[in-house]
């Protein structure tokens, strides 16, 4: 197996305690096209060879059902490679392993929770030994962000009355709409 390769901090970024702030450029982000490229081969490379506390915690979400929630395994959001992402819910899952740079990590958390994704942190001690309990900790995480999803969406509905969202009809469909006996085709003597 190969070494999981560590990045290191810019000394001068490592004395901001600052997020970087994030700018929408490229697939979202303010990152080059071949910095993206760089990242979703890295996250490719990371599920090939994943550590046991992720194993497990793939096996889990796999044998899960849970609807629209749905975790992606080594997501790349922004910059960061988190271990497993929700995209509908806004959140991250980061897995602890031992001898990693916390003050990486810290510093990526912040960046992600400056756009509005909550990042929960889960030692893969913790994973391995007792998984249960990390599940029913998740499950209350989740629990909580969909409370607080969807109390922002009666708030944003409050503050903009005027603002209606009708969804599109599907396509092939329109037939529904009418009456449900298909007209007669006139034939051309």
């Amino acid at each position: 197996m190969t070494e999981r390769k560590t990045l290191a901090l810019n000394p001068e970024a490592a004395s901001s305690a600052d997020a970087p702030a994030l700018k929408k450029k490229g697939r979202g982000w303010e990152i080059s096209e071949k910095r993206l490229d760089a990242l979703h081969e890295q996250a490719r490379e990371l599920r090939r060879h994943s550590s046991e506390a992720h194993k497990a915690l793939a096996a889990k979400f796999a044998a899960a059902d849970m609807g629209r929630y749905t975790f992606k395994r080594h997501a790349v959001v922004g910059s960061a490679i988190v271990d497993f992402n929700c995209h509908n819910l806004g959140l991250a899952l980061a897995i602890d392993e031992e001898g990693q740079n916390d003050t990486l990590a810290k510093r990526r958390d912040k960046s992600l929770e400056s756009v509005g994704i909550k990042v929960m942190r889960i030692a893969a001690k913790d994973i391995l030994e007792n998984l249960d309990e990390v599940l029913k900790q998740l499950t209350q995480v989740m629990r909580d962000r969909i409370a607080e999803r969807k109390e922002a969406a009666r708030a944003h509905k409050a503050a903009n009355p005027k603002q209606t969202y009708s969804r599109p009809k599907p396509r092939g469909d329109d037939r529904a709409d009418r009456n449900s006996t298909p007209k007669p085709r006139s034939r051309k003597p």
